[in-house]
C-alpha cells in the first residue's frame, strides 16, 4: 500500500510555507516592538537623567547664590547710617511727626501702615504710614528727580518681587537712590550697586525689625 507524499505545489505545502512566513513576520514584529521599547526607554531615561541633572544644577546654583548673599549680608553695609532703636519712638499718633532724617527710618507713626507687599507707589506717600511699614520689617526704596529712570525701573522690579518692601518718590532726600529699614539707611550709586542686594537680604524682616511677622497688607494703599 503506497504512502501519500506532498508535491511542491500541493495545498499542504503552500499552507506550510504561509505558516512559516507568518511565523517569521511575527518574530520580526516582536523584535521591532522590543527594539522600539528599548530605544524609547533609553530616550526617557536620558531625558529624566538630563532633566534631573539640570534640576540639580539649578538647585545648586540657587543654593550657592543664597549662601553668597547670606555671607554678604553678615558684613556691614558700606556707608550705612544707623540709629539706636531705643532712641526711636514707636508710639501711635494721629498728628504729623517731624522726623530728623529724610526719609525717616523710625519714630512715632500712624497706626495704619502703608501696604508693603512689594508695593510700588508712583506718588509720594505719608511718612507716618511708611514708618509703620518699617516697624513691620519692610525695606523702603526711595528716589528723587535726579535718579536715572533705568535704575528706578530695575528697583521697581526688585520691589515688586519682594514681600515686605515698598517704593516711592521722596523729592527732598539728599541721595538720588536710597534704601531705608528701621534704624538703617544707605544711599546707593545705582540699581546694580551690590549694596542693594545686601541691604534687602540683611533687613527684609531682619533682626532690626521691632515687630517681625506683622502684616504688610491690609493697610493704606495710596
Amino acid at each position: 500500500m503506497g504512502s501519500t507524499r506532498n508535491t511542491p505545489g500541493s495545498a499542504e505545502d503552500r499552507r506550510a510555507r504561509i505558516q512559516r512566513m507568518r511565523a517569521g513576520e511575527q518574530a520580526r514584529e516582536r523584535r521591532n516592538r522590543l527594539l522600539f521599547i528599548g530605544v524609547s526607554t533609553l530616550v526617557v531615561v536620558g531625558l529624566i537623567g538630563g532633566g534631573g541633572y539640570l534640576y540639580l544644577q539649578k538647585a545648586d546654583e540657587k543654593e550657592q547664590t543664597e549662601a553668597a548673599e547670606k555671607a554678604q549680608a553678615e558684613k556691614p553695609v558700606k556707608d550705612e547710617k544707623s540709629w539706636k532703636a531705643e532712641e526711636l519712638g514707636r508710639d501711635h499718633v494721629s498728628t504729623p511727626v517731624s522726623y530728623p532724617m529724610t526719609p525717616p527710618v523710625g519714630g512715632d507713626h500712624n497706626q495704619v501702615w502703608m501696604n508693603c507687599d512689594g508695593d510700588v507707589y508712583e506718588k509720594a506717600i505719608p511718612d507716618v504710614n511708611a514708618v509703620h511699614s518699617l516697624e513691620h520689617g519692610a525695606v523702603w526704596v526711595t528716589h528723587n528727580g535726579d535718579a536715572d529712570p533705568a535704575d528706578v525701573d530695575k528697583l521697581t522690579e526688585r520691589v515688586r518681587s519682594t514681600p515686605y518692601s515698598l517704593m516711592s518718590p521722596v523729592e527732598k532726600q539728599e541721595g538720588a537712590l536710597m534704601l531705608s529699614a528701621w534704624g538703617k539707611q544707605v544711599t546707593v550709586d545705582s540699581a546694580d550697586d551690590p549694596r542693594v542686594a545686601q541691604f534687602f537680604t540683611k533687613y527684609v524682616q531682619g533682626p532690626q525689625t521691632p515687630e517681625p511677622g506683622a502684616a504688610c497688607t491690609g493697610g493704606l494703599s495710596s
